[in-house]
């Protein structure tokens, strides 16, 4: 199955075919990205942007909560619109849509009880424990001072504080939560985990390939593996099912 893997962020949409149509095709293309991004612009950009590729399916790595393979919420850092978008119709295949964190950590994944988080314009985590992928809402827990985990290690917390102390914020905050989740081990995924020129303890780097990785494992299986998600406060809804 070839699957079109499109990795939405607050400063680039990342597009992807998996496997690749030619061998050493693995460069993903920049789609610009931004506080106005719609869905219905996304949609629209990687499409044309993809015209005259062959593929059969779409995963969609989505910056914010997902249930039940939808948007549960706006992102913070785009545009409006993504929560009742009709993906498949705008693409014209099937789509599985999740947590971009979490895809980025199944595709990293390799086996135990892993911690995924995700460095960029503000923090994305996820937790895989037995295969099964957990999608984490951490970014904006309360940290210090008022702020959030996300003001001090996101994209804002390095301007504002500078290199050195938000490395030194970066390294408190993953032993605060890999402690906290009981975590084997720590990926750190996003674009500014290359401003680390070190690592925490127990801590490893992720490539930006591994959300592609992700993007491809969940088709590889008839329900992909994603915990069922708690309905929203005050939902009428029965009991909570996998992820689709």
């Amino acid at each position: 199955m070839n699957v079109l893997v499109v990795d939405v962020g607050g400063t680039n949409v990342k597009v992807l075919r998996t496997p690749p149509a030619v061998p050493g095709e693995d460069a993903p293309l920049k789609l610009a990205s931004g506080p106005d991004l719609t869905a219905s612009a996304m949609a629209a950009a990687v499409r044309h942007a993809t015209a005259g590729w062959a593929y059969d399916a779409v995963s969609v790595g989505y910056p914010g909560p997902v249930r039940g393979g939808r948007p549960a919420a706006e992102p913070h850092n785009l545009g409006p619109g993504w929560v009742d978008f009709d993906y498949d119709a705008a693409f014209g295949r099937p789509v599985r849509l999740i947590n971009d964190a979490a895809m980025q950590a199944l595709g990293s994944y390799e086996g135990g009880r892993m911690l995924f988080l995700g460095l960029g314009t503000g923090l994305g985590s996820a937790l895989v424990v037995d295969g099964v992928v957990q999608p984490l809402e951490l970014a904006h827990l309360p940290y210090r001072h008022g702020r959030t985990y996300e003001e001090y290690v996101g994209v804002a917390g390095l301007e504002r504080l500078g290199l050195k102390r938000w490395r030194k914020r970066v390294f408190d905050v993953v032993r605060r939560l890999a402690e906290a989740l009981q975590a084997d081990y720590v990926v750190l995924g996003g674009g500014n985990v290359k401003k680390l020129d070190t690592l925490p303890e127990g801590a490893r780097r992720g490539e930006n390939a591994n959300a592609f990785e992700g993007g491809r494992r969940l088709w590889e299986m008839p329900a992909f593996p994603v915990a069922a998600q708690r309905p929203a406060a005050g939902a009428d809804a029965g009991p909570p099912a996998a992820a689709h």
